[in-house]
């Protein structure tokens, strides 16, 4: 997400395999002979902690949607495939609104009730530890927008031709039901029905594109593991452009008419800048790229969802390198709790450094010293810039702070400056490749810092500045 374009809705927690252990029905182990009982309604996320569910992981997403924009009524169909972390007696579901009109598991329905957010479903069969298991729930409606802490909108947006659907950090529960929390993770198939006319595009690979009475079904596929958050659905009239990198890497870009002119010369770098993020971090992680680009006012903030980032506007060379780089590190390297966005967007925000530093502009060092003298990058000033530190936000509306991203930048500077150039884009890529697909927090971070440089001692570094409270001392 970029900072410039939204502050916030979206300090160290224990790992949230201990988190789940440490919640008694929570999804943490057990064997096939453990007694059934409730998955938690929750993964104790410190800022959202009814987001997810305890026991169990979903694998994969099925999803047949219809929109009319029209009537603005969406029917859906999810059928979720998941794997049973302990034994189950019920569990629970994230759905935002919407009406449900029946679910089974396995085939075979199954009782339901529903309090605020949380579905809950009790198979007529327990699920032993282990198990893989379908669950299908039909339901319909009409999807909310709903409100982040620091009152920005997301989930499902209606706009002038159709609706853009954007899910960081809580949203994508107003669509599909599922379990909404960066730490489960699956693969998405996305078909979805729209009138005439109308264009639908999601995350992944459009796999067809078919004519039925007067409407028209897109399919989707997203192949390598996802984030709910990142899960994206735009509906409207788009100019499609559909080409490939140097490297053969596809490249799907839909932008609204109204501005398809003015992000043409920045969407013609797109791959100019997907080939420079490779050289400085690893290779791509997915297979393959691209752009939304809507009209100003239908989204109030620029997101890195997945494949292709969601820009309200014509995006910034600077804004496009921010949400590009968000596919290593947010995307693909995606955070363990809502307390680690440092991870996301401090990467992120110094990749828009880095991307100055080789195109003629200031230096990485020159940026940091204007930061800490000034508060100030270019034109724009940073007021809450020392108001606390990146790795403990104090409240769910600082979570995308200014802190995260400008003083998480800082933090990786001061790394780059004790290791040397040469070393810091060794560890930004070994990291990427470390953890690629998968999830991590600042714990695995600095240990994983601290196991490349035995030699180096870091702990005035994550003490002062990404722990520290205030302003630390001259560095």
């Amino acid at each position: 997400m970029s900072r410039s374009a939204r502050l916030a809705p979206v300090a160290a927690l224990l790992s949230l395999a201990l988190a789940l252990t440490a919640c008694d029905s929570g999804s943490g182990g057990g064997s096939g002979g453990d007694s059934a009982r409730p998955g938690a309604p929750g993964v104790r996320d410190p800022y959202f902690p009814r987001a997810g569910n305890g026991g169990y992981d979903v694998s994969h997403y099925g999803l047949t949607l219809s929109y009319d924009p029209a009537t603005t009524r969406l029917t859906g169909t999810a059928v979720i495939t998941a794997r049973a972390t302990q034994a189950l007696s019920a569990f629970d579901l994230d759905l935002a609104g919407l009406d449900v009109a029946g679910v089974t598991v396995e085939g075979r329905p199954a009782r339901t009730s529903r309090d605020g957010q949380e579905l809950t479903v009790r198979p007529q069969d327990e699920l032993t530890a282990g198990e893989t298991f379908e669950v299908t729930v039909r339901y319909s409606g009409r999807p909310r927008t709903l409100t982040d802490p620091d009152g920005s909108e997301e989930g499902w947006l209606p706009t002038a031709d159709g609706a853009l659907a954007l899910g960081e950090p809580t949203g994508s529960m107003a669509w599909f039901p599922g379990n909404h929390h960066p730490s489960d993770k699956a693969t998405y198939d996305l078909a979805v029905t729209v009138p005439e006319g109308l264009t639908a595009v999601s995350n992944g690979e459009l796999t067809e594109r078919r004519e039925s009475g007067g409407r028209t079904v897109f399919t989707w596929h997203t192949g390598e593991p996802m984030a709910g958050y990142l899960a994206t659905l735009a509906i409207g009239r788009y100019r499609v452009s559909e080409s490939t990198t140097e490297d053969g890497l596809p490249v799907y870009t839909a932008v609204d008419p109204e501005v398809d002119e003015a992000s043409r010369d920045v969407l013609g770098r797109l791959p100019e800048v997907v080939d420079w993020a490779t050289e400085n971090f690893g290779p791509y992680p997915f297979s393959s790229t691209g752009a939304i680009v809507d009209r100003p006012g239908d989204a109030g903030y620029a997101l890195e969802t997945q494949n292709r980032p969601v820009f309200p506007g014509p995006p910034t060379v600077e804004l496009l390198v921010h949400e590009l780089a968000h596919q290593w590190y947010g995307d693909s390297v995606s955070p363990e709790s809502w307390r680690d966005m440092w991870l996301n967007e401090g990467f992120a925000t110094y990749a828009e450094w880095l991307w100055e530093e080789d195109h003629g502009g200031d230096d990485a060092e020159e940026i940091f010293t204007e930061l800490y003298e000034h508060g100030r990058h270019g034109d724009e000033v940073f007021e809450d810039l020392w108001d606390f530190p990146p790795a403990e936000p104090p409240t769910a509306s600082d979570i995308s702070g200014e802190p995260v991203y400008q003083r998480g930048a800082m933090v990786l500077h001061r790394i780059r400056r004790t290791v040397g150039d040469d070393a810091f884009y060794d560890l930004v890529q070994g990291w990427a490749a470390e953890h690629r697909h998968g999830n991590a927090d600042t714990d695995d971070f600095t240990a994983y810092v601290e196991k490349a440089f035995p030699d180096e001692d870091f702990t005035s570094l994550w003490e002062d500045w990404l722990y520290g409270e205030g302003k630390p001392d001259r560095p």
